[in-house]
């Protein structure tokens, strides 16, 4: 009997219902000479410290560093997971062969793989790797089938991440709240969760230190239109009051009347980060919330496997995409069909490849999150907001560039006489204008409200700028006439606040502000956190309190400050360190590092960390408690 394993019961069903076990039992499908068990997600976990020695039971520093000489995995304690495990286990002792059928991922190889070892599974392995979890790729996956052996990289980058968690999570844990805590405060840190806290707090001090400072601003109106002076802004009212004098009451002159026309190319297909991003700045979802949907979407086949951190397709997908893109044509939302009018001018023609979007070398695992064709039904509200980006996203990569046209107008008005020197004051406006509007047609109306000026990384020139699509009257050059100056006092802006959005661009790029999509995507691999555990790190700082939502802001608490304040460890807070060993774990997965160079580096780090605290002789105190704790205090009082 072949036992295949799936991730969860409903996905289980999908795959059952296709191979043909079609008989129920108490935990697992059967039929066909197929029997297809689940999990519910992670049944095993690395041992907790106890379980290696009693010593380890109680917090006491004189027990770190706690380093295991072999690390093991045990059950995860619920009268359910010990259920379902033994039913595994039962099937796996006796099956001739198993189909580790888990989520095609890091985490979902983890989590398959520790439930065969713990049911201690001897027979040949084989992968079933798909990205969407349609009936044809079922189909065609089950007719490719892989060797496990093949996925022991991956495997090992997973291992590796979760052992390199609980050595610098067991252990920072510990020694800061025993070292630091009070009142029985758990003082939590993290190898993805302190950094990510650090960006937080480190942005918010910039903006409590920041000190705002005037500016003028020296611009004119001339035929109804605004110009400003190419000088940029003056430090000194003076020097604006100056420049004002020089130009009042003298002609303005127009010197430069320049057009120019461009394209701006349709924007990437998702990736789940630039996903949640626009989700966030949109609709106001949550990370958390964005990957909920779009792997509720997935696993009803309407869109393909989300936690992907590319924004390519491989080139054997190029062939499939009119059968997508027919799906969305037939698409209805409520009897209305929202994409067949961007569709039907290229229905029927040789749909547009470029490396753009079709790049294999850029694919690994997974391709970028794209519908699969399959007409939706029954969507909630929030499903149907993030499967409407994603398709469109998708249509838009197949139409033509956008064209546009800027027209730059330079202006000058010129001083005369012995005071001024004959000094002359350049003033410049700029307009544009959509000649075609090319792929934008898909973009949907947009809202002010909708745009977040604290996130410009994932728009285009045009989409950036205030005055998009604003058109100039005609200019000639060397025309003039009368013009009314105005200067104009502005103070200094101090940096946004974080909202979830701008975090997550922040944790891919290990801290660096990066507009250029290109750029953006080299940096990846040093990023902190997996696109797929970002939106949980999010959540953890909030549970533990060290940060809390304003609106769309993220701010951080006291205690949040504090902890940070307290940790003089740059290996602990720093970005660039976390994204350096990011990239290990991928070059682990790659097998361009090796597994127990980066858990003996993790453990001789965690061991330098507890040296150093240790001999920290200041008797500092983290002095804000959570809210419940607070309660609670207050309460026994």
């Amino acid at each position: 009997m072949i036992v295949c394993i799936a991730e969860k019961p409903s996905v289980a069903r999908d795959i059952a219902r296709i191979i043909g076990a079609t008989s129920s039992h108490d935990g697992y499908m059967e039929g066909n000479g197929f029997q297809v068990t689940w999990t519910f997600g992670h049944l095993c976990t690395l041992k907790e410290p106890h379980d290696y020695t009693p010593m380890w039971r109680s917090w006491s520093l004189t027990s770190l560093p706690m380093i295991p000489e072999r690390f093991g995995i045990k059950l995860i304690d619920d009268q359910g997971i010990k259920k379902q495990f033994s039913i595994i286990e039962g099937l796996m002792q006796k099956a001739e062969r198993i189909v580790n059928c888990g989520d095609a991922g890091q985490e979902g190889e983890l989590i398959q793989r520790w439930v065969m070892q713990k049911a201690g599974a001897k027979c040949p392995v084989s992968r079933l790797w798909i990205s969407s979890m349609t009936d044809e790729a079922i189909r065609e996956g089950f007719q490719n089938l892989k060797d496990q052996a093949d996925y022991q990289p991956l495997y090992m980058a997973g291992l590796s991440r979760a052992i390199g968690d609980w050595l610098l999570g067991m252990n920072a844990t510990r020694l800061y709240t025993l070292r630091y805590g009070q009142n029985r405060q758990v003082l939590s840190i993290g190898r993805v969760q302190t950094p990510t806290l650090a960006l937080i707090v480190n942005r918010q001090k910039e903006i409590d230190n920041f000190k705002p400072e005037p500016y003028w601003v020296l611009a004119t109106i001339y035929r109804e239109t605004t110009f400003t002076a190419t000088k940029g802004k003056f430090t000194s009212k003076e020097e604006g009051e100056e420049a004002f004098k020089t130009i009042e009451g003298k002609p303005f002159v127009v010197t430069k009347v320049e057009k120019k026309e461009g394209k701006e190319q349709p924007p990437q297909l998702y990736d789940l980060t630039s996903l949640q991003v626009d989700c966030n700045r949109k609709f106001g979802f949550s990370a958390e919330m964005t990957l909920n949907l779009i792997q509720a979407l997935y696993e009803k086949k309407y869109t393909t496997y989300p936690r992907v951190d590319t924004q390519y397709l491989s080139d054997d997908i190029y062939p499939k995409c009119p059968q997508t893109m027919n799906g969305l044509y037939q698409t209805k939302f409520g009897g209305v069909a929202p994409y067949a009018e961007f569709i039907e001018p290229i229905g029927g023609k040789p749909l547009k490849k470029t490396k753009r979007v079709f790049d294999s070398s850029k694919v690994t695992d997974h391709h970028a999150i794209i519908p699969t064709g399959v007409i939706p039904k029954n969507l909630s509200d929030a499903e149907q907001k993030v499967f409407d980006l994603v398709a469109r996203r998708f249509i838009g990569v197949f139409l033509p560039d956008c064209k546009f046209s800027t027209t730059t107008v330079l202006g000058e008005v010129r001083g005369e006489g012995s005071e001024v020197r004959d000094m002359a004051v350049e003033f410049k406006v700029t307009g544009k204008e959509i000649l075609d509007p090319g792929w934008r047609v898909v973009r949907g109306e947009k809202k002010e409200e909708e745009e977040d000026t604290s996130l410009t990384s994932n728009l285009s020139p045009l989409t950036s700028e205030k005055d998009e699509e604003r058109t100039l009257p005609t200019f000639v050059k060397g025309e003039t006439g009368e013009h009314h100056p105005t200067l104009t006092e502005k103070m200094t802006t101090p940096p946004p606040y974080y909202n979830e959005a701008s975090l997550l661009r922040a944790m891919e790029t290990a801290g660096k502000f990066v507009e250029d999509e290109t750029l953006r995507a080299a940096m990846k691999e040093n990023g902190i956190g997996r696109p797929s555990s970002r939106a949980s790190i999010i959540e953890t700082l909030f549970k533990r309190h060290y940060i809390r939502r304003e609106r769309k802001r993220l701010v951080a608490t006291p205690t949040g400050i504090e902890l940070i304040d307290l940790i003089r460890e740059d290996l602990l807070k720093s970005c660039e360190l976390t994204g350096i060993w990011e990239k290990k774990l991928r070059d682990i997965e790659h097998q361009k590092y090796d597994a127990q160079q980066f858990i003996n580096e993790l453990k001789q780090q965690v061991t330098d960390i507890v040296r150093d605290v240790m001999s920290d002789p200041t008797n500092r105190r983290i002095t804000v408690m959570p809210p419940e704790e607070e309660k609670k205090r207050k309460k026994g009082k």
